[in-house]
């Protein structure tokens, strides 16, 4: 596990246009240093830079990068790790290759000379690559199939620069700092921005599952996606007994709890301690069940109520045996806010990155490699939007006049509880997502800065400049994924977008921001491919706490107590919206200050005014639009964007 980072001149430059070299590449590498304290390395050669910083994880003695084939034709750097490497490593001893080290990184070495551009499609893993090949005047950036490890990248026409995160290319004096205001009206309704783009107008990620290729010499970039579910094109998806695939119910949990059990095992290879984050949720649960008895957990909790879950992940603990380390918390979060977004370059609305870097910070005492359950929400269907969509079936059979004449101004019009759920915070939410547009399917119950309201926030200037449609990219998902049925293509939705732009950014920042590895077995492409040909019955299949992830929790309840398998879901997060009206007042204050706003000139300032007014008086939950703003202003300030 690392950072990396680099550059390329292209040829059809002048060299003197970027004039790249070790000093820039350190600098660049010197942003990445809390994703490897262990060590660093760097190669510039041919008006191209490889660097790396690294956590030490595998073959601690001899695994420094960037490494290189015998002669030295190829250098790689990569940031991740691969899972099934001595399984490679063998097979291509018989094929004739040597190696020199226990490393993994090596293997990606010797597949390269085999296999070439194919060689990430034998990988098993998380990983971010960078590999220059002198020969073939290639720059070649691989991204994971899942987006677990990150890799942006700008492109002009002078230069290629890339990095692990956006702070890394920000080094480099010729990335510009511009913002993308139609970037930014997708970041404010989904609190993240969706691939490809960020917030920086000419950054972008490297999307998952794909490749960008270089051309040194003519300068040309071509670019394709090398893993997507396998079957979109050809619609044959729910064909299980023609692919000898499991055909009951009872089969597929068979199929899928032995999948789950070897993909918990082949993620626990290191040469370090490793742990894992244990909740009490099914997740987390149940991967840590199948780490066992020797396993080490770690939670933590605070000291509001409806925000503590530590009563589960005891229980769970308990019943598997494993030692637990667990710390109930009220951190100084002010002090922590601007230590995050420090992490936050490319930035994320969601509230859990607190909880998320404390147990990080507490697991790091003891280990360097976490599990997590994360990504079994999205691929087997986990969250209450899925309930929702389900009900506003139901809902849309009651008379129009009825409902949007009565009884949704009067459920719009409830106050706000404190606790962090309950039935009157969610039927607040429930009519919210039913204003917004249908075909978004259950995802229309994430969005919060949407039509009027978007209408009203933004500044008519900055409107102009907002061009996609709120649940465009939702859309283009869907379309990508409608060979599939309709389930899936929503879980499809997910795992495209949500959890690859927000899930998956928030664990990787805030772990490696301890310098914590952090693996997701749940996220292990075999089983991914499994669940995704499973019935759609077997993933969603109605209301309540048994009509999320049915098979998946039937899988766990072989292994946990059944409380803690069939009980509501709550997730992990904190009490933000009294926060904003306590510990975060002061700062609120100061950075949407009417001042603030009209200086900017995006929002309007009497629309962000009354939004404070509304939440501080307890007659609204607007904490995720004002924690959107701050986020946002904090990051343009810090920036200097």
């Amino acid at each position: 596990m690392c950072g990396i980072a680099g550059f390329a001149t292209r040829r059809r430059a002048h060299p003197g246009d970027f004039g790249p070299g070790p000093e820039l590449l350190r600098a660049m590498c010197d942003t990445l240093q809390h994703r490897g304290p262990d060590d660093d390395g760097i190669v510039v050669r041919d008006q191209v830079g490889l660097g790396m910083r690294r956590l030490a994880i595998i073959d601690l003695a001899s695994g420094a990068q960037p490494m290189f084939n015998d002669d030295r034709s190829v250098a790689l750097v990569q940031n991740g790790e691969i899972y099934n490497y001595r399984e490679l490593r063998a097979d291509l001893a018989r094929r004739g290759h040597r190696f020199v080290t226990q490393s993994d990184t090596e293997v990606l070495i010797r597949l390269w000379e085999e296999y070439g551009e194919d060689f990430p499609t034998h990988l098993n893993g998380m990983f971010a690559i960078a590999l220059h090949d002198e020969r073939a005047a290639k720059l070649v950036l691989v991204r994971d199939r899942l987006g677990i490890k990150p890799l942006y990248v700008y492109l002009d026409e002078q230069r290629l620069v890339f990095g692990s995160e956006i702070k890394a290319l920000l080094a480099c004096d010729h990335v510009p700092r511009e913002l993308d205001l139609d970037a930014l009206g997708e970041f404010l309704a989904w609190e993240y921005v969706p691939a490809p783009r960020t917030l920086f107008r000419g950054i972008r990620k490297i999307e998952p599952g794909a490749m960008l290729v270089l051309d040194l010499n003519g300068g040309d970039v071509r670019e394709r996606v090398w893993w997507d579910l396998p079957g979109l094109a050809e619609g044959a998806h729910e064909v299980a007994s023609r692919n000898g695939l499991p055909s009951s119910p009872a089969e597929w949990e068979e199929a899928i709890d032995a999948q789950v059990a070897r993909s918990v095992k082949a993620q626990l290879v290191a040469d370090v301690p490793v742990g894992a984050f244990l909740s009490g949720g099914v997740d987390s649960s149940l991967v840590v069940a199948g780490m066992g008895e020797e396993a080490l957990t770690f939670s933590i909790g605070f000291d509001d109520p409806s925000y503590n879950e530590l009563q589960w992940s005891h229980q769970v603990a308990e019943h598997l045996g494993v030692r637990h380390e667990t710390e109930v918390l009220r951190p100084d979060v002010v002090a922590l806010f601007d230590r995050l977004m420090n992490h936050m370059d490319d930035p994320i609305g969601d509230f859990s990155i607190f909880p998320t870097y404390l147990v990080s910070q507490l697991a790091r005492r003891d280990v360097k490699v976490v599990l997590t359950g994360d990504g079994g929400d999205e691929i087997f269907g986990g969250y209450d939007t899925y309930v929702a969509q389900h009900y506003a079936r139901t809902w849309e059979r009651i008379p129009s006049f009825l409902r949007r004449g009565l009884l949704e101004p009067a459920l719009r019009g409830l106050p706000p509880r404190p606790q962090k759920k309950g039935l009157v915070n969610k039927t607040r939410r429930f009519v919210e997502g039913l204003a917004l547009d249908p075909s978004a399917g259950h995802a229309r119950w994430r969005a919060f800065v949407t039509g009027a309201l978007r209408g009203e926030l933004f500044a008519p200037a900055a409107q102009e400049e907002m061009r996609t449609a709120t649940e465009g990219h939702v859309l283009q998902l869907a379309e990508r994924g409608s060979a599939l049925p309709a389930v899936d293509r929503d879980l499809y939705v997910d795992m495209k977008s949500y959890l690859s732009d927000n899930c998956l950014v928030k664990m990787d920042r805030m772990s490696m921001a301890c310098s914590l590895e952090a693996r997701v077995p749940l996220l292990d492409h075999e089983l991914v491919e499994l669940a995704f040909r499973m019935p759609s019955r077997l993933k969603v299949k109605g209301g309540g706490v048994a009509g999320t992830k049915p098979l998946l929790k039937k899988v766990a309840a072989r292994h946990l107590p059944h409380d803690a398998v069939y009980r509501p879901k709550e997730g992990f997060s904190i009490p933000l919206k009294q926060w904003l009206g306590n510990e975060f007042r002061e700062l609120m204050e100061a950075e949407l200050a009417p001042s603030v706003i009209e200086r900017d000139g995006i929002f309007q300032a009497s629309v962000v005014e009354r939004l404070k007014r509304e939440h501080l008086a307890g007659r609204a939950n607007h904490s995720h639009v004002l924690w959107g703003l701050l986020v946002f202003h904090d990051w343009r300030r810090r920036w200097n964007v």
